[in-house]
């Protein structure tokens, strides 16, 4: 599956865009430099109900992945 079809899956599972992620992991204080990668992963694994790999593909976009 290429990087951009788990981008879209996750948008279709959740209406939400990384850009939409990203933003509430700001509000959450997800965003810090302290914060580590697997506690954003767990959030959106908990909140979202998302699996690892699509997790991970939002964390990507989050350290400037884009495709």
């Amino acid at each position: 599956m290429s990087f951009q079809a788990y981008i879209d899956n996750i948008k279709t599972k959740t209406g939400k865009t990384p850009d939409d992620f990203k933003k509430l992991a700001r509000e959450k204080g997800l965003m810090e430099p302290s914060v580590k990668a697997m506690a954003i992963v767990n959030w959106l694994k908990k909140d979202f109900g998302l699996g690892h790999g699509h997790a991970m593909a939002i964390y990507a976009t989050f350290k400037g992945r884009k495709s």
